[in-house]
């Protein structure tokens, strides 16, 4: 029997990244005030993110659960089991990405007992809690210190607030960029299908009102990786549309995959490893949780 399309979606960019497993790999200047955080530490939290989400959520039986593992140990590895992230520290006290990826292997159970004490030290400061960022960023940052331990200051609704989803905008305002604050949103408040605070009543019921149009409207632009997080954030409602909705999806996704298992971000989109990966990672990310939802039977 054929597999469902969320499985062999999920199954096959697995494939994809641990073949590509390497390229994750943190460079010589990965502790260097100059070095490319966007092309090092971001595609390695972003791995772990997904992982710790997948782990949770699939079976211990399952193949796939080792190869998860398997992911997650190597990204773990990669910071030198946490050692890493007290030297970012003391390079760049008050750079909130390493607390961000911190936050990420932390979220599986990842700690490292030095690191924590130091971030909250900086975190306590009047610099720390002022640093001008974008609101959706900030919305990461209040819930990575959660994860870390280190007392928040900020009112989460506050801060959700002032996001583009918590202002509930008009629907026919959604853009590209507008698109991943709020999957982002929600990512943070469901703590990446972990569990979380939790989306307001009323930000799930909006969400759940349009993400049939911006999802239907993403797929006809060829936008994979934006699709993905779509579909990550149906599956992450409280009430899920019905599968009708994504079904269509899903099937679109497995379609755009390429023999390799590797997803393009967009469907004109070159296929390296640079324009590959997160999107890759976003239709594992989405397929785990569509099955774990049972909105995608496994087999």
């Amino acid at each position: 029997m054929t597999a469902h399309p969320v499985r062999r979606v999920e199954e096959t960019a697995l494939s994809w990244l641990t073949e590509h497993q390497h390229h994750f790999a943190l460079g010589a200047d990965a502790l260097s005030p100059e070095g490319p955080v966007n092309a090092s530490w971001k595609p390695l939290g972003e791995l772990a993110q997904v992982c710790a989400t997948l782990s949770l959520h699939t079976p211990p039986s399952d193949p796939l659960h080792a190869r998860v593992q398997d992911l997650l140990t190597f990204a773990w590895h990669q910071t030198d089991d946490g050692a890493l992230f007290v030297r970012l520290q003391q390079a760049e006290p008050f750079a909130t990405y390493p607390l961000e990826v911190y936050a990420a292997f932390a979220a599986a159970g990842l700690r490292h007992p030095d690191y924590e004490p130091r971030a909250a030290t900086v975190a306590r400061t009047r610099g720390w809690q002022l640093a001008e960022q974008d609101p959706t960023r900030r919305l990461g940052v209040v819930l990575a210190e959660r994860h870390s331990g280190i007392p928040g200051r900020a009112p989460l609704e506050r801060v959700v607030e002032r996001t583009w989803l918590g202002g509930l905008p008009e629907p026919w305002t959604f853009e590209r960029h507008s698109g991943y604050a709020l999957t982002h949103v929600v990512f943070h408040l469901t703590d990446w299908g972990r569990g979380g605070p939790g989306l307001p009543a009323e930000l799930a019921e909006y969400v759940r009102d349009w993400l049939p149009a911006w999802l239907a409207t993403c797929l006809e632009a060829g936008m994979w990786d934006l699709s993905c997080e779509l579909l990550a954030v149906a599956a992450s409602l409280p009430h899920p549309p019905d599968e009708a909705t994504t079904h269509e999806g899903w099937t679109r996704i497995a379609a755009a995959q390429l023999p390799s298992g590797g997803l393009p971000e967009e469907a004109s989109g070159a296929g390296d490893f640079a324009h590959t990966y997160h999107s890759t990672l976003m239709a594992a990310f989405a397929a785990g949780l569509t099955a774990h939802r049972g909105q995608g039977e496994y087999g």
